[in-house]
């Protein structure tokens, strides 16, 4: 089944055997699940924005589950009640910057780290990563 939906949220939750799981959140009240990290992480992506997701429903011991097969912009870039102003997340240096702060526990090593970490030391451990990031996206294609 496919639909065109605003995501609202997405969580990730860590699973009592250790899988990822990932609940996106519709506005209108719809939940999809996924345990796909590549579809889990492209739906953080289109938080807060229209998309165009594909999904199917299974029962399980009684309990009715719907599953995220895909996620998608919305064709030519239509994003109705998104950003503001009609800004869309395609300024390298911001995604880059939510890309570098998504990947974070894994930069620094700890998603919980026994103390709090210094904002300079922070920044330091996330702006090399943000600054290939964002020279990735402009030159996206140069090869």
């Amino acid at each position: 089944m496919e639909a065109e939906v605003k995501v609202d949220a997405v969580e990730r939750k860590e699973t009592r055997n250790g899988n990822v799981r990932w609940v996106v959140r519709a506005d209108d009240g719809r939940e999809f699940t996924t345990f796909r990290p590549r579809i889990g992480e492209e739906a953080e992506r289109h938080q807060g924005r229209r998309a165009h997701v594909s999904f199917h429903e299974e029962e399980r011991n009684g309990f009715q589950n719907v599953y995220l097969d895909g996620i998608e912009p919305l064709p030519g870039g239509a994003d109705a009640g998104g950003a503001e102003g009609g800004a869309t997340d395609s300024d390298p240096d911001e995604v880059a910057w939510n890309t570098a702060v998504e990947a974070a526990p894994w930069l620094l090593g700890t998603s919980e780290p026994d103390k709090a970490i210094e904002p300079d030391e922070l920044y330091e451990k996330l702006e090399p990563f943000k600054r290939r990031v964002a020279d990735d996206i402009r030159h996206d294609g140069d090869d």
